[in-house]
């Protein structure tokens, strides 16, 4: 049985490195593609560039490496499958659950040195790379606002913004704690950012939201106001920074929980941390869940064909990446609870390969 396990385990590693090493190519030509800029019109030095690219290469692996598991296993089983060596092993008495094991086996270990990489390896290396892009000199006043972070370099302002495009933000909180009072809310669905030089200060245009203000009459109660246009003025002489705050995605699991504690204490709303946290548990068991996967498709496609493997691959990956993104959205907006959203595809999949092996194991 050992010499069937060692057997397998090296029809799965060299696929498995192939299609690391080649997606991880073409996941950094995109990213080489901007650094190249750098170099070309804002005459950055070659070392900085080739440190940027260091920095990024771990992240890219917490995509190419759960691809390349299942590129692998599709393959690898789908030879065994067409060369009938898993129908001679059967008919020898080695049940289907023996072959699978030692592939468990190895996607728990890949999982586990993945979770290793997203818990605090990857996090420490994005926050190096965002250091180092503001010493080269691509900071700007803009750079106050940082999509993905809880920004508290304004005094009296915390502030959250998930996406930023140049000038115009989608998806605003802005929090304003008051001591012995309810936290004022304001929360616009866009918005855009224009900086006034005379005046050295940011001017936020907040678009269709809602703000909490005092009830006059109860300054301890609050009611709500729908507005079409709201303007904030962020005073940047006030300001303590840029201070280059964490994003949740530079924080580790450790420093996300504290950071949902200290947020908590003025009722902020801490449910993007909370899917961060539960983002990088389940990227690190996607290979596990995807080898459980891989196997019965593998095996039904019954053909030597590389093509076949590859197809299959990306349709399983379309249908993953899919459900976590439908997943997220959900969490985001408060149908889902965060770990339920984030899980979605894990759970999906998680379900269908073991029932699909179960069932092949049977006939």
């Amino acid at each position: 049985m050992k010499i069937i396990r060692r057997y397998i385990l090296k029809e799965i590693i060299g696929p498995f490195l192939a299609a690391f090493i080649v997606l991880s190519f073409f996941f950094m030509v995109f990213n080489i593609i901007k650094l190249a800029d750098l170099v070309i019109n804002r005459g950055v030095n070659f070392f900085s560039i080739m440190k940027l690219l260091l920095y990024m290469l771990p992240a890219v692996s917490t995509w190419t490496t759960p691809i390349s598991v299942l590129v692998a296993t599709l393959l690898a089983f789908g030879r065994l499958s067409a060369d009938n060596e898993i129908t001679a092993m059967r008919a020898s008495g080695i049940s289907l659950y023996r072959l699978v094991f030692p592939l468990v086996i190895l996607g728990l270990v890949i999982s586990l040195i993945s979770y290793e990489f997203n818990d605090w390896i990857i996090p420490a290396l994005r926050y190096k790379m965002r250091q180092l892009t503001v010493q080269i000199g691509t900071k700007n006043p803009a750079a106050y606002l940082d999509a993905g972070t809880f920004i508290k370099d304004f005094k009296g302002y915390i502030v959250f913004i998930y996406g930023i495009d140049k000038n115009k933000l989608s998806n605003i909180r802005i929090y304003q704690p008051q001591e012995g009072k309810p936290t004022r809310t304001i929360i616009a669905q866009k918005g855009e950012i224009e900086y006034i030089e005379s005046k050295n200060a940011v001017r936020l245009k907040l678009i269709n939201g809602t703000v909490d203000e005092p009830n006059p009459q109860d300054p301890n109660n609050f009611y709500k106001l729908n507005f079409k246009t709201y303007y904030m003025t962020l005073d940047l002489n006030q300001a303590r920074g840029p201070t280059l705050g964490k994003k949740k995605v530079d924080m580790s699991i450790d420093e996300l929980n504290q950071e949902i504690k200290r947020l908590g204490k003025d009722s902020v709303d801490t449910t993007p941390l909370l899917i961060e946290i539960h983002k990088k548990i389940c990227y690190s068991f996607a290979s596990l869940i995807l080898i459980l996967i891989g196997v019965p498709l593998g095996l039904m496609a019954r053909r030597g064909e590389k093509l076949i493997g590859f197809a299959l691959s990306l349709g399983v990956i379309l249908v993953y990446y899919s459900l976590l993104i439908v997943g997220e959205v959900l969490a985001k907006k408060g149908i889902f609870i965060p770990s339920l959203g984030i899980w979605l595809p894990n759970i999906v999949f998680g379900a269908i390969g073991p029932a699909l092996i179960f069932w092949m194991a049977e006939q």
